[in-house]
């Protein structure tokens, strides 16, 4: 997205050579796509430099621009089909008539719109002028290209800082990751700018030495550049200002162009979710049937289900959580989850041995096995349930994740709660005592049964959730299994054989923020995956952040239940670590499980 400003004289400058514009392009088809393209930009840029009803200039720079834009489309007009040269000349002479009498906005695009249906028409139609990429553009080779055509000037990372960025003429180069630079700015613009260079600044025409799918390639990796990178984002973010341009000016021509736009990203779209896909079309040929004739209240119809329904797309097919954050997240669930096992067992086992009843030790061991098979026979009919309800899985799945969320809530304010070590050790102490109390075998595997199966409980909740999370990615979630596993192995055998001293209040203190933060990305999955079941309704909240590593998504809904979430965590910390009356002594910082 080269911006506005940048629009000047090179093509202008090339006129006064030798050869003439015209005589750059081999044939008639390149010609005409260089002509429509600098209409369709003249067009635009003088819209930004002109008050609505005309005749005050606001922005002299963009209607300098658009008229260069004019200007150069008609060095080419002489090698246009025999059928249009005629008539488009014509026309471009009308444009550049109505630029410098300053002409309202509105009327030169509808001067530019009959002249771009000629041109087109003349060429084959649409589809042979200007046909978008039959499959996306490659952002790795955008990036290439970038590398190769671009950074000299605009930087490698697209700032305008690049090498020669203080030594060209004219306007320096543009900042490509400012939003508020690259607004409006669609990729087939930018596509556009790049085949036919800008005019009045050091960007030249690239549609000789590179190749369409480059251009085109070079085009995604600009348009993703305010996104993070994102191609699928960035067309998302096109498609809806197009579809908000369409309903404010009542225009069928703008409500296709976002149609044409959706395009890019809809094979991708049915590929995961035909219904979804089909009605997005449905939804986006009403807009192109009512946008001219709509009154306000079917255009805010209209909008609300476009937007909910693009919102779910770009859910499906651009969220992608991190490998890193899905690793990272199954570590800690089985550390903390195997951990607090291994200390409620360790600690039965030293109770035990301190009470003379060591002999008693297989009673527990037995509970802590049994609860291990439980919850592998858990884990079975979890996935048997969501196996045997494939048409209820979004609703399922949702559910599962606001449960999970739920619990995680619960048990890191437990853990928050048990931070300091008196009070652990205290917890411990309780559930031995009543065990040994009853004199009963039963009730000390009882007691390890329900201490392991409720951890085990607890984790195969958490890891479907996080699976469901994870989607394709889930072989993160098993590596981060995997050194976890690993990791519990060593801390057992330290215990157990090296008598290691836990520091119960860091470890606590870290644990509960991790499954804090998990409890807070669960709560916006799940009302995520509840909306895309209908169940609960969608409704879009105009910029607010789309954060998925986070499941913050820009909806009423999860926004709401997020924001309910945190003023509890916030409640309940301040409840938590209260100034308390000094009493009791503390039975030391550290616990020793053996």
């Amino acid at each position: 997205m080269l911006p506005v400003r940048l629009l000047r004289t090179i093509l202008v400058a090339s006129a006064c050579l030798a050869k003439p514009l015209a005589g750059q392009a081999t044939d008639s088809l390149a010609v005409a796509r260089r002509i429509v393209a600098a209409a369709s930009l003249a067009a635009k840029e003088y819209a930004l430099g002109v008050t609505p009803s005309g005749g005050n200039i606001t922005r002299p720079e963009e209607v300098d621009e658009a008229r260069l834009f004019i200007q150069q489309a008609q060095f080419d007009i002489s090698a246009l089909p025999v059928t249009a040269r005629a008539k488009a000349g014509r026309g471009l002479a009308r444009l550049g008539q109505m630029l410098q009498r300053l002409a309202p906005p509105d009327s030169v695009s509808r001067v530019t719109d009959s002249l771009v249906a000629l041109i087109t028409k003349a060429a084959g139609g649409p589809q042979v002028l200007e046909a978008l990429p039959s499959t996306p553009p490659s952002l790795a080779r955008g990036a290439v290209v970038f590398h190769e055509r671009c950074a000299a000037c605009h930087g490698e990372s697209g700032k305008g800082d690049g090498p020669k960025a203080k030594s060209v003429k004219g306007p320096p180069p543009a900042d490509l990751t400012d939003p508020k630079v690259m607004s409006g700015t669609t990729m087939l613009e930018i596509f556009r700018r790049v085949s036919i260079g800008v005019p009045g600044t050091s960007m030249p025409e690239f549609a000789e030495d590179l190749s369409e799918q480059d251009r085109w390639a070079v085009s995604a990796y600009v348009a993703a550049m305010q996104y993070g990178g994102s191609a699928t984002a960035a067309t998302f973010a096109a498609v809806r200002r197009q579809v908000d341009s369409a309903l404010a000016t009542g225009s069928d021509k703008v409500a296709f162009d976002a149609y044409l736009t959706f395009e890019q990203v809809e094979t991708e779209v049915r590929a995961r979710n035909a219904g979804l896909a089909s009605d997005l079309e449905s939804a986006f040929a009403w807009l192109r049937v009512r946008a001219t004739r709509a009154d306000a209240n079917e255009k805010q119809v209209i909008r609300e289900r476009l937007l909910a329904g693009l919102e779910r797309a770009e859910r499906a097919v651009a969220d992608r959580p991190s490998s890193m954050s899905l690793f990272v997240a199954s570590f800690f669930l089985l550390l903390r989850e195997g951990f607090e096992a291994i200390l409620i067992v360790a600690a039965l086992m030293t109770f035990l041995a301190k009470a003379g009843a060591a002999e008693r030790r297989r009673e527990v061991a037995r509970g802590a096995w049994l609860a291990v098979a439980a919850s592998l026979l858990t884990w079975a009919l979890v996935e048997l349930l969501f196996q045997i309800t494939p048409g209820q899985r979004e609703a399922i799945e949702g559910g599962t994740m606001l449960l999970a969320a739920v619990v995680l809530f619960y048990v890191s304010y437990w853990l928050l709660s048990k931070i300091e070590a008196a009070k652990w050790t205290a917890f411990v102490k309780g559930k031995m005592q009543s065990a040994l109390s009853s004199g009963s075998g039963i009730a000390l595997s009882a007691v390890a049964f329900l201490a392991v199966y409720r951890e085990g409980f607890e984790t195969i909740l958490f890891y479907k959730a996080l699976f469901t999370s994870a989607g394709s990615m889930g072989v993160s979630v098993l590596g981060g299994i995997a050194a976890g596993a690993v990791g519990l192995v060593v801390v057992y055998f330290a215990i157990n054989q090296l008598g290691l001293r836990v520091a119960m209040k860091p470890f606590f203190a870290i644990t509960g923020a991790m499954l804090y933060y998990m409890a807070f990305v669960f709560v916006g999955k799940g009302i995520a995956e509840l909306q895309e079941a209908r169940i609960v309704p969608l409704t879009i909240i105009e910029r607010a952040p789309r954060l998925p590593v986070f499941g913050v998504y820009p909806t009423l809904e999860s926004l709401v239940m997020q924001g309910a979430l945190l003023a509890l965590a916030i409640v309940a910390a301040a409840w938590t670590l209260r100034p308390k009356p000094s009493g009791g002594g503390a039975e030391g910082d550290l616990l020793r499980a053996k």
